[in-house]
C-alpha cells in the first residue's frame, strides 16, 4: 500500500483549519445571541482568530525547523496568560502533577537529596528515617543506573522522576562508591514528605525557616514551636521567622501560619471579577508564640 504523505499532511492542516473554523463560528453565533453591542467585539474577536490561523499555519509550513502542532498551540497558550500578569501561567499535565506533589508536601520515592555530576547522579545527603538511608546510602556516592539502564543522557529532573513512583514499589540502583567495587541496591519506595520547616535554638532565640508553603508547612511550624519550647524552656525570649527566598505556594497554609502568631485582625482579603467572591480572613484567639518578641526576614526572592 502506498502512503501518500503530502495529501495526509493537507489532511491534517484541512482538520486544523476546520477546528479553528468552528471557534470561530462559535463565537459569532454567540455574539449573535447576546445582541448587537456584544456584535461588534466578536466581529473583531472573528478577525483575530483568522489572523491566529494564518501564522500558526505560516509557521507550520515555512519555519526553519518543523514544529510540532502541541508546541506551538501550548506557546500560544503561554504566550496569553503570560501577558496578564506575571503570576497567570499555563501548566501541561507534567508540570500539574509536579505542581501537586510540590504543594501536597509528600511523594513516593527513596529520600535522597542529589545532584547531578559528570553526567550522574551524585548524592548529597540521605534524608533520615527515609528508605534511602535505611539502605546505607552515602553522601558522595554516585548513581549509574536504574533498574539496570544507564542514567547517562538523563538531566537531572528526568533521573528523580524515576527514582520516584508508587510507594511499595521496588527499583534497582547501581551505586558507584569511592574505593569499593560497583554494586547495586534494592530500595522499596516510601511516602516522602517534603520538609518545609526548619527550626534551632541560637543561644536563647528560636530560629525557624520556611522554605515554602505546602500542605506540610503549619504542622511543620506547630512542631517546630514546641520543639523550641521544649529546648528552651522558659530561656526562650523570642523568635526569627526565615521567609527569605521563600517562593510561595498555598494560600490557604499562608494563612494558617500567620493565624499561628496572631490572635485577632484580618490577615488577607480576596477578590476578584465578581464581588459575590470576595472575602475576608480574619485570626482566630490563640497565638502560639505566647507574645514573643517576633522578627520576620523576607526579600525579593
Amino acid at each position: 500500500m502506498i502512503i501518500n504523505e503530502t495529501a495526509i499532511e493537507q489532511y491534517n492542516r484541512t482538520t486544523w483549519i476546520n477546528f479553528l473554523k468552528k471557534v470561530v463560528l462559535y463565537f459569532f453565533v454567540l455574539s449573535a445571541i447576546l445582541g448587537s453591542s456584544t456584535n461588534a467585539f466578536s466581529n473583531e474577536t472573528y478577525r483575530q482568530l483568522n489572523l491566529f490561523g494564518d501564522v500558526f499555519e505560516r509557521v507550520r509550513a515555512e519555519y526553519v525547523d518543523k514544529v510540532s502542532d502541541q508546541k506551538l498551540i501550548e506557546a500560544a497558550i503561554n504566550g496569553m496568560l503570560t501577558s496578564l500578569d506575571p503570576h497567570s501561567s499555563f501548566l501541561d499535565a507534567k508540570n500539574f502533577k509536579d505542581m501537586r506533589v510540590q504543594t501536597k508536601g509528600e511523594f513516593g520515592g527513596i529520600g535522597i537529596e542529589v545532584t547531578m555530576e559528570n553526567g550522574l547522579i551524585k548524592v548529597v545527603s540521605p534524608i533520615d528515617d527515609t528508605p534511602g538511608a535505611k539502605a546505607g546510602l552515602k553522601p558522595g556516592d554516585f548513581i549509574t543506573h536504574l533498574n539496570g539502564k544507564s542514567i547517562l543522557g538523563l538531566n537531572l529532573r528526568q533521573a528523580v522522576d524515576k527514582m520516584r513512583g508508587p510507594v511499595n514499589e521496588e527499583i534497582t540502583l547501581g551505586i558507584r562508591r569511592e574505593g569499593a567495587d560497583p554494586f547495586k541496591l534494592i530500595i522499596k519506595r516510601a511516602v516522602i514528605k517534603i520538609r518545609s520547616v526548619r527550626s534551632e535554638a541560637i543561644g536563647n532565640i528560636g530560629y525557624i525557616r520556611i522554605t515554602t508553603f505546602n500542605a506540610q508547612t503549619t504542622p511543620g511550624l506547630i512542631k517546630a514551636l514546641d520543639d523550641l519550647k521544649n529546648t528552651l524552656g522558659k530561656k526562650l525570649v523570642g523568635l526569627v521567622i526565615d521567609l527569605r527566598n521563600n517562593p510561595g505556594g498555598l494560600l490557604n497554609q499562608a494563612i494558617s501560619v500567620s493565624d499561628t502568631f496572631l490572635d485577632y485582625g484580618e490577615i488577607v482579603s480576596t477578590r476578584g471579577r465578581d464581588p459575590d467572591k470576595a472575602s475576608r480572613i480574619h485570626a482566630k484567639p490563640g497565638d502560639l508564640a505566647e507574645g514573643l518578641p517576633l522578627i520576620v526576614l523576607i526579600n525579593t526572592g
